[in-house]
């Protein structure tokens, strides 16, 4: 496709449940993609196209984000559904890093929900102008301007409803488009009949109502439109659709649209939303920072003749080998080039390209700046730029959340400890937030990530996909160390064992320094008068920095400190970076000690959503594990909780509040902060920390 201009990358976020895969199948049905749809709990056996990995199909929730593209109008879509829940949050992060535009899905009933926070403030770190679109309006209690007043209040948006529904609930039956002043009803068996009618005689004064709040919100960002308005004058719909796109790429706007996907209305309204107001690829200016220039800030350009600027911003282990998923940002990769890969400089053939459909390929000779596309056989991590060799440019990478869950793991035979080994290499370089390490003390091999069932699935698909059965030990908190008050280190190194000695001084001080520091260690060298050499300071950061990753309480990294280096001594003869290094360490060791050390807990924001007549019950198991409520709203007959509970606290909460509710309680749950352990509480910590080491030593 040559014209870029016809080309949208957009991707489907939205909380857990509200509707994006099924959105995502309508699209694919109604684009002329798929043939027939089939729902996310389907029991036909098979599941919706966009998920394709068997456990997705059962767990009836999307975990990996699908990358599909579809026509429209004679426009090209590249389409990525992500998932919704906060386990697999990076997954969003990354889609979200590669993309134009968006579309956020919410419920006509349960509205803006923490998931939708979340992922509202992802699309905000990377600037992507997005639509809303309010789905489920066919159930019971759906209320699209409740829903529109809360984008407003709890995520300050300036929504404009550009659609409004006819009847609601059962008696849903179409939509009134506030553009172009119709009615709009999607008839036949699936709705594919777009019928286009005028508008109903009891609905024209909220019609005209209506249209006026949007040119009333345009006349706040746009002064034609503002002197049309004051002046009485009719908007043309041309000039309201032309400044509603250069609002919303602006990120001064939402437009919202209204519908059902799973009855099948206001899919084909949706698709036009995203041609109309959603940007193509030349309206996004995307940065590279030149390797070459100290990182400066460089404009990439969509421009086939420039050089190549792309980035694997996915991998997936693939029939055929590692499938990295590609956004060319500059320049064009044609099959059989050689592109080099900037985290290691290695230069590597490009053998074959693809587009992908879900778990379906579509091979292609070329693709363009703008494009989305697949290709194997890459040796790179997810985040890794790839050049022509010509410019050395770098790609900003995402942002990483909190890993707050460990889990012990170990093959349970000695037969499949080479695929466990494999099992683990592949995920942690798939996915950034899957860590795996070894615990010094026990030797155990530790996996760290975002939740249970962030871990649970990596377990289950090393089953399934590795045939490794694993031993799993009990989940743990990824606790951390910090210092409540400032402590002076003064050390010196010596060693002399015939030969030439050890020799380093390190003094300075250590203090604590505010939660929301960008750094969680700082180090300062204030070293006059040449003390301690210049080539001998970065040794000395190596061995604070090595310190701190273990602290002295329970062995967990300490954070939320500053070190300052103001004063040493070297030898002309024994001083080494080793001794320097050396001497750092044991500064540390020796000084945390004196500063007060207190151990941090995660602290998860928790979301909870119930019938009303369990509440009572819900916030007294809330009370119960630490917890703080925040607000409760009530929403027909269904009571909403928020609250901040400590993580420590949270382990079999799901089979708990389903005991409560008779099954019909749900919760999210997301890393909120680190804050300081009740000293109760720390000294039960330090407790099983101590009694467990003393198992490993048996």
């Amino acid at each position: 496709m040559n014209d870029i201009s016809k080309l949208r990358n957009i991707g489907i976020a939205a909380h857990i449940d509200s509707g994006k895969t099924t959105l995502s199948e309508r699209i694919l049905f109604f684009t002329g993609k798929i043939r027939k749809t089939v729902e996310v709990r389907s029991k036909e056996g098979d599941g919706p196209t966009m998920d394709s990995m068997d456990l997705e199909r059962e767990k009836g929730i999307t975990i990996q984000s699908a990358a599909t593209y579809c026509n429209w109008k004679d426009y090209n879509i590249n389409l990525i559904d992500t998932p919704g829940h906060i386990d697999f949050t990076v997954e969003v992060e990354r889609s979200l890093r590669v993309l134009d535009g968006a579309i956020l899905v919410l419920c006509g009933v349960a509205g803006v929900q923490s998931q939708s926070t979340t992922v509202d403030r992802q699309m905000r770190r990377y600037n992507v102008p997005r639509i809303a679109f309010i789905n489920k309006l066919d159930r019971s209690g759906a209320n699209a301007d409740r829903v529109v007043t809360q984008l407003e209040e709890k995520l300050a948006h300036k929504p404009i409803l550009l659609t409004m529904p006819i009847g609601l609930e059962d008696n849903l039956s179409g939509l009134v488009d506030l553009i172009e002043m119709k009615a709009v009803y999607y008839r036949g068996e699936q709705g594919t009949d777009v019928v286009i009618e005028n508008i109903p005689e009891h609905l024209i004064d909220e019609a005209n109502n209506r249209r006026m709040q949007i040119v009333e919100r345009l006349a706040d960002f746009d002064d034609i439109i503002a002197e049309k308005y004051l002046a009485e004058e009719e908007v043309s719909t041309e000039l309201m659709k032309k400044t509603i796109r250069r609002l919303t790429i602006g990120l001064y706007i939402t437009p919202v649209f209204c519908g059902t996907a799973k009855k099948n209305f206001g899919i084909q309204t949706l698709l036009d939303g995203v041609l109309d107001y959603l940007p193509n690829p030349t309206e996004c200016t995307n940065y590279g920072l030149d390797l070459n220039n100290n990182e400066e800030k460089i404009e990439l350009k969509i421009d086939d003749k420039k050089p190549v600027v792309a980035l694997a911003f996915k991998l997936e282990d693939g029939r055929y080998g590692q499938l990295s998923y590609m956004r060319i940002y500059q320049g064009m990769i044609k099959k059989g080039d050689f592109i080099v890969n900037m985290a290691n400089k290695k230069k590597v053939k490009v053998n074959r390209l693809v587009r992908m459909h879900a778990d379906e390929m579509h091979d292609i000779e070329e693709a363009r700046a703008g494009d989305i596309v697949a290709t194997f056989g890459l040796e790179c991590s997810s985040g890794d730029t790839f050049t022509d060799g010509n410019v050395y440019i770098n790609m900003t990478s995402m942002f990483i959340p909190n890993l707050v869950i460990e889990l012990a793991v170990s093959p349970k035979t000695r037969d499949s400890e080479s695929n466990f080994s494999k099992a683990l290499n592949r995920f942690s370089k798939e996915d950034p937030t899957f860590k795996v390490a070894r615990d010094q003390e026990s030797g155990e091999t530790i996996i760290k990530g975002m939740g249970e069932l962030h871990l649970e699935v990596y377990i289950e698909r090393m089953k399934r996909e590795y045939n490794c059965e694993v031993i799993v030990g009990k989940p743990k908190v990824a606790y951390r160390e910090a210092i409540t008050q400032q402590a002076e280190f003064n050390y010196t190194h010596k060693k002399q064992s015939g030969g030439s000695g050890q020799f380093a001084r390190v003094a300075g001080f250590i203090a604590p320094i505010p939660p929301d520091s960008p750094e969680p260690v700082v180090f300062k060298s204030v070293i006059v008068g040449g003390v301690i050499a210049k080539e001998y300071i970065p040794a000395c950061e190596k061995g604070f920095r090595t310190q701190l990753n273990e602290g002295f309480l329970i062995g967990q990294p300490i954070v939320n400190i500053m070190i300052e280096l103001n004063d040493g001594q070297m030898h002309p003869v024994d001083s080494s970076e080793l001794a320097f290094n050396l001497a750092s360490r044991q500064a540390i060791r020796d000084t945390v000690q004196k500063s007060k050390p207190v151990i941090l807990e995660p602290i998860m924001k928790l979301e909870i959503s119930c019938p009303d007549e369990f509440q009572g019950n819900v916030i007294g198991q809330v009370n119960q594990r630490r917890g703080i409520i925040l607000d409760t709203q009530n929403n027909n007959g269904f009571i909403t909780i928020n609250a901040e509970v400590p993580l420590r606290e949270m382990f079999g909460y799901s089979s708990d509040i389903r005991g409560v509710t008779q099954g019909k309680g749900e919760f999210t749950m997301e890393f909120l902060k680190y804050v300081q352990t009740p000293k109760s509480i720390q000294e039960e910590i330090i407790k099983e920390y101590t009694e467990l080491k003393q198992q490993n030593k048996k």
